[in-house]
């Protein structure tokens, strides 16, 4: 994986307050480029050998391969679980024009960010 591949990063939260909280965090300090926040859903997993189930948010971050370590120590540093979801999956399509917004506004030096004309990425 390339560190400027883009990716889309899902992270749940236990309430809109944290979900927005760590969106915005994100955005502001350039690790995403955008932050959606899904309502509540349903949530069923094992715990601590137990069965459970809980109420939560969903964040959906668009960013590059590269941020996701920064943004898994960002999260983690915040977010109120002991073991936080943060997984990642490739975008593998876009158009091109969302493609270079997306990398732009993450790019730490905008000098390395090169337009393409290629929207298959």
């Amino acid at each position: 994986m390339s560190a400027l591949e883009l990716i889309e990063v899902r992270i749940s939260a236990p309430d809109q307050d944290t979900a927005e909280s760590i969106a915005r965090g994100l955005v502001e300090s350039r690790l995403a480029a955008c932050a959606q926040v899904l309502p509540q859903m349903t949530s069923i997993y094992h715990w601590k050998g137990e069965l459970e189930q809980a109420r939560e948010h969903l964040i959906l971050a668009k960013t590059t391969a590269g941020h996701f370590e920064a943004i898994c120590a960002r999260v983690g540093g915040e977010h109120p679980y002991d073991t936080p979801e943060i997984v990642a999956l490739p975008i593998t399509h876009s158009s091109a024009a969302y493609a270079v917004w997306l990398a732009d506004s993450v790019a730490l030096d905008f000098d390395d960010v090169e337009p393409s004309e290629e929207a298959d990425l």
